[in-house]
């Protein structure tokens, strides 16, 4: 009777998880250039790159927000803690890539004198 719950929980968390976030898709992971040997165009590139990649993890984040909405008090803890996880990830993320790129634009720098 345990594995029929468990069973049945796990079961209810994936589907409510398929349900709630179906929609939020994960931005693919945008290129930084190697700023010592990156020409002006590239890094200029890579900005407007980094630009659209951090408008679209806070689309995804929102969507998150939206999913957690949606379920309200019938998301189960799992859900919320896999959808929060999933939101930390991204601003995680969109720290390092801003951080990634601040280290390129001061090798950029270096190598232009």
């Amino acid at each position: 009777m345990i594995r029929v719950k468990l069973f049945l929980l796990l079961f209810l968390t994936i589907l409510m998880g398929n349900l709630f976030a179906q929609d939020c898709n994960y931005p693919p992971l945008v290129e930084i250039p190697d700023g010592a040997t990156a020409t002006l165009d590239q890094m200029v590139a890579a900005q407007g790159n980094i630009q659209t990649f951090i408008a679209d993890m806070t689309d995804y984040q929102d969507c998150i927000n939206n999913s957690l909405e949606v379920a309200g008090d019938d998301a189960t803890d799992e859900f919320r803690a896999i959808m929060i996880g999933r939101f930390n990830a991204a601003a995680t993320e969109i720290e390092a890539v801003a951080a990634s790129f601040n280290e390129q634009i001061a090798a950029y720098r270096a190598a232009n004198q």
